[in-house]
């Protein structure tokens, strides 16, 4: 790409090729997220959130025509970021869509503070980026995270309970088919009994939501126990099935701490290691409890 030549900074000078083309590459961050803000906008139906994106969308836009002040160059959007930012928002959910695209846009942070001497504007739009969007996106109100507790609700409880049983019933049982069928009769009374507990638990709040809270966490639970289940169907040998329920375990933390961590702006690495740390601990006490349970009352399948 050939760059203005009259491309200066804020002290008259004119720019090399190396600092114009972070400037070129800052600028296209700004137009490509000016139009997935607006096309979000436009996809929305809360009036409330759509004011938001339209907020940010003008934005972001400034910071657009401030970067083309200084290049003079017309940047066009990156159209493969707009359809997987956009996707994203669409698949799961508005907020982790953009918060997501906002912790990209962090990592970015230190090219920023470099350009301060050349172009103290820089100090605006650092300031725009940290406060005011963040500001604004905290604003979004979306059903998907005001139902985040009951998910984690059913979540936490089925990764700890149930992976906590199927190290107990492997070791007392050692078969996969027997482990197989208790642990999913068990999983699904737990998380029917879970979803009753969590309705009487909101109905007492508001009933008008105790339906559909009750509801996501007996989704929650019901789709972790298929998949903590699903390794004594598919392997004979307890032990690998038991090694391949801890990994999805693990991996069922992962993503779904992940999602709440960059949603909700939190810690992530404390959170996974705390909750990875409570299901393993409970599946290894329930792993000796299954020795002593075959061990003393001779259990022999």
């Amino acid at each position: 790409m050939a760059f203005p030549k009259k491309s200066i900074n804020a002290k008259g000078k004119a720019l090399d090729d190396k600092v114009l083309a972070q400037l070129i590459k800052i600028q296209r961050t700004e137009i490509t997220e000016h139009h997935i803000y607006r096309i979000l906008a436009a996809k929305t139906k809360n009036a409330a959130n759509r004011r938001v994106l339209e907020k940010i969308s003008q934005k972001e836009h400034g910071h657009n025509d401030y970067w083309k002040s200084v290049t003079h160059a017309d940047v066009k959007p990156s159209k493969l970021k707009i359809f997987v930012y956009v996707t994203i928002a669409y698949l799961f959910g508005l907020t982790f869509g953009l918060r997501f695209m906002e912790h990209g846009e962090e990592l970015a942070q230190k090219t920023y503070k470099k350009l301060l001497k050349q172009f103290p504007k820089v100090a605006d739009i650092i300031k725009d980026e940290h406060v005011h969007e963040q500001q604004l996106l905290g604003m979004i109100n979306e059903e998907k995270l005001e139902y985040t507790g009951s998910i984690v609700l059913g979540l936490n409880d089925a990764l700890v309970e149930l992976t906590g049983s199927l190290a107990g019933l492997t070791l007392a049982l050692q078969n996969t088919k027997l482990v197989s069928i208790t642990g999913l009769i068990v999983g699904i009374a737990a998380a029917l009994s879970m979803a009753a507990s969590e309705y009487l638990s909101k109905s007492e709040e508001d009933s008008s939501k105790a339906l559909k809270s009750s509801t996501y966490t007996g989704m929650a639970y019901i789709m972790a126990v298929m998949i903590l289940v699903a390794p004594y169907f598919l392997f004979k040998n307890p032990f690998f099935a038991l090694g391949t329920t801890f990994v999805c375990a693990l991996l069922i933390i992962f993503f779904f701490t992940f999602y709440i961590s960059v949603a909700k702006n939190l810690d992530f690495k404390k959170k996974f290691l705390r909750m990875a740390m409570i299901s393993i601990g409970v599946a290894a006490i329930n792993f000796v409890i299954g020795l002593i349970v075959r061990k003393y009352l001779h259990v022999d399948v």
